[in-house]
């Protein structure tokens, strides 16, 4: 009896045991993301009418009856104008057509959202109205290589969120959605720059490269991006080796130029991006060009190697479900860093162009000094005047003397070869003599003849009466068509056709 009770004992003991080794083993509960269609006064235990309106509204919403639930909402908003429930009302309007979902309802709910700011821009569910107004842009994003209009007003809305409420707690949130907008928008850069660069547009590639690297830092493809712009200056520098009829001085200028362009955008790969994928890939040309090879910093070294471990892999089912997703893949989008909150200044191919030329014109002429910005170009005729140069009115309009009051002075070229000038360079062309000629006197007029006969009168012959008198028509050919019916001549009376 005493075995069996020692029994019953250890086996109790052991299960105790292991229920606080499995209590000790949980893992501690980690916080969700802000659920900003949560209604914070769901809670709340009130009989009061308002309150009754906006739970039954909220309920309805649960259950997709969207407009049952904005009916309600207006219903106490135009009841209760005082109520305590009145801002979250207002809010879960908007939300009604979030949640709706189609272009016509976001936009819809883009406008009570606007409105909300505009009237409780100092309350707490401003930063969530404005963060809704992003989320409204940014779920319509399509992929990189579609329109990418709402990628843009979505990266505008989630900076005003980022800069009008620095306080709010949802301000992480916007910052990643940020830098979320910003890896679509650098993706559609560097396929177009990268595009350009495969059909050996240089202008064209290094415009798009360079404005990705100078506004998105953080894009996850930027060592890529940096490789591209140094084998675009490297296209650069062998498109002048072979170029014919340029001597070779100028050659070597130039090509030394656009190899240090190159050099540097490799090192820069090194320098800014060392735990990057293709760090070893600048190595190999900065060897391979003789240049020397940089060691980037412990700084850059923790910051690169911070960045690259923030970032998800693409795994299998993600490059699936890009197939079928309509918005883009955000998955290698890095979560660390500060997001860029303003745009450089975009670099365009033809100012590539124009920082070619330059190149050219010191390759040719070392000892030169830099040529001066052009000018701007006089406008024509029928174009406004600008600011800086004016157009000129060639001709001066002015009331004459004695005249009806509208005139125009032309000044005509001096006529004569005591006008023209003696130092000249060019000679006119024509006559010397620009005199008009007098105008000649018209004709005598015939002397009119009266061919009424007055009364009592006889008429005098006149010798040309003979000549003026009308001749007989030709009468017309048998064989030619006439519109009069012709006899029927011998056997053809017999025919009655």
């Amino acid at each position: 009896m005493n075995r069996l009770s020692l029994k019953i004992a250890a086996i109790s003991l052991a299960v105790l045991l292991a229920g606080v080794s499995a209590e000790a083993k949980k893992k501690p509960k980690t916080k969700k993301n802000v659920d900003l269609s949560a209604n914070p006064l769901a809670n709340v235990k009130s009989k009061q009418p308002d309150k009754e309106l906006f739970d039954k509204a909220m309920l309805a919403m649960k259950k997709g009856r969207y407009d049952v639930a904005r009916l309600d909402l207006q219903t106490m908003l135009n009841t209760y104008p005082e109520s305590e429930y009145r801002m979250r009302g207002k809010l879960a309007v908007g939300d009604t057509w979030f949640k709706e979902g189609g272009t016509a309802a976001l936009a819809q709910a883009e406008a009570e959202y606007k409105d909300f700011i505009t009237f409780f821009p100092n309350a707490p569910e401003a930063a969530e109205a404005q963060m809704k107004v992003a989320d409204i842009y940014y779920d319509q994003m399509e992929k990189p290589d579609r329109d990418f209009t709402n990628a843009q007003q979505a990266e505008v809305e989630y900076r005003n969120m980022i800069n009008q409420f620095p306080d709010s707690s949802l301000i992480p949130r916007a910052k990643q959605k940020l830098r979320e907008v910003q890896e679509v928008l650098g993706e559609r850069e560097s396929q177009i720059g990268l595009y350009y660069e495969s059909r050996e547009n240089y202008p064209a590639a290094l415009a798009r490269l360079e404005t990705v690297s100078d506004t998105y830092p953080l894009y996850s493809k930027s060592d890529q991006v940096l490789l591209g712009i140094g084998d675009a200056y490297a296209g650069e520098a062998h498109n002048i080796q072979i170029a014919p009829r340029i001597p070779g001085a100028v050659k070597e200028r130039l090509r030394a130029v656009y190899q240090d362009k190159a050099a540097q955008a490799y090192a820069k790969v090194i320098t800014r991006y060392p735990m990057a994928p293709h760090v070893e890939d600048a190595r190999d040309r900065l060897i391979a060009m003789n240049r020397p090879v940089p060691e980037p910093t412990q700084e850059m070294v923790a910051e690169s190697d911070a960045e690259e471990r923030s970032r998800q892999p693409m795994r299998f089912t993600d490059k699936t479900l890009g197939m079928v997703k309509h918005g883009p893949m955000t998955v290698q989008a890095v979560h660390v860093g500060e997001p860029g909150m303003s745009d450089p200044k975009k670099t365009i191919a033809p100012s590539i162009n124009q920082e070619n030329m330059a190149y050219f014109g010191a390759a040719i002429n070392p000892g030169a000094p830099a040529a001066a910005a052009p000018t701007a170009a006089p406008t024509a005729a029928t174009e406004p005047p600008r600011s800086d140069q004016p157009s000129q009115v060639p001709l001066q309009l002015q009331r004459p003397e004695g005249g009806t009051g509208v005139g125009v002075t032309v000044v005509n070229a001096p006529s004569g070869e005591a006008a023209a000038d003696p130092n000249a360079v060019i000679k006119p062309v024509g006559p010397v003599n620009t005199a008009l000629p007098a105008a000649e006197a018209p004709g005598e007029a015939p002397v009119p003849v009266n061919d009424i006969k007055s009364a009592g009168a006889t008429a005098t012959p006149i010798a040309s009466d003979k000549a003026n008198k009308k001749k007989k028509a030709p009468k017309p050919d048998e064989d030619e068509s006439s519109s009069k019916k012709k006899k029927k001549k011998g056997l053809n009376k017999l025919n009655p056709f």
